[in-house]
């Protein structure tokens, strides 16, 4: 079992920026991605960025450039720095941990911060 723990949400205008945190705690020595999802109303839950155990990264079109994610998969953190942000960036974010055992995945999934972008 992972725990996972977003803290940093909040209400910004447009073209500021904001740092989400995620702390994972439970059996966080076999998470081998972890990252962020957001949804916003009435949308389906997308990617915006994970980096692996291998520190390789992968975004969202929509946030490249603008979101930088960073932490330490053996530190039990990730981090997401997040500027430029415009309203479309409004959304719940998750924190989420593929964890690998015996060759299966599972995934987990962080309680939600709210990110609230104004025009």
């Amino acid at each position: 079992q992972v725990q996972l723990v977003e803290s940093g949400g909040g209400l910004v205008q447009a073209g500021g920026s904001l740092r989400l945190s995620c702390a994972a705690s439970g059996s966080t020595f076999s998470i081998n991605v972890i990252g962020w999802y957001r949804q916003a109303p009435g949308k389906q839950r997308e990617l915006v960025a994970t980096f692996n155990s291998g520190e390789s990264t992968n975004y969202a079109d929509s946030v490249k450039g603008r979101f930088t994610i960073s932490g330490d998969i053996a530190k039990n953190t990730v981090y997401l720095q997040m500027n430029s942000l415009k309203p479309e960036d409004t959304a719940v974010y998750y924190c989420t941990a593929v964890v690998v055992v015996a060759g299966h995945d599972y995934d987990y999934w962080g309680q939600g911060t709210q990110v609230t972008v104004s025009s």
